[in-house]
């Protein structure tokens, strides 16, 4: 019994100590879609919100869209997603050795800004691969039927 407390003690003290401290600058690997074994995440930006708490501005490098206006799959650099600490906590494998890239996440980042401060966007609440599932979906609907996407958590 007492190895068994100890034990249980000793995996608990682990889990804790495995908790994820995100930062600015830093590149992940995460449980990425069939195919996209190379693709990674980077985060951005890290800003505070009273109501949804940390608020995750990443970036996405190799992904696979493909859209009916194209043949052929794209390989894809998504520089702005907002997501929240669970998003990344559900999302994220380790840490990558890839550097940090220069992208400009900027004019996404902005329009995004405009709409959630006048209360008309969110934050993405779900895992990695499905959010990317679901601009897939997204975009083989076309750019006007966005009946079945759901951002996650608004203010």
């Amino acid at each position: 019994m007492l190895r068994f407390l100890l034990a249980v003690t000793l995996f608990i003290a682990m889990g804790t100590a495995m908790a994820q401290d995100y930062a600015a600058g830093q590149v992940w690997t995460y449980h990425t879609r069939p195919g996209e074994n190379e693709s990674t995440l980077q985060i951005n930006k890290i800003e505070q919100d009273p109501k949804l708490g940390p608020i995750f501005h990443i970036s996405v490098f190799g992904v696979h869209l493909s859209s009916p206006s194209f043949a052929v799959q794209l390989a894809a650099d998504l520089p702005h997603l907002p997501v929240s600490k669970k998003t990344l906590d559900q999302s994220v494998v380790a840490i990558s050795s890839n550097p940090f890239r220069a992208i400009d996440y900027e004019p996404g980042y902005a329009q995004w800004r405009k709409a959630f401060d006048s209360g008309h966007a969110g934050i993405y609440t779900i895992t990695i691969a499905a959010l990317l599932s679901l601009a897939q979906k997204s975009m083989a609907q076309g750019p006007n039927d966005t009946s079945s996407v759901d951002q996650g958590e608004g203010r």
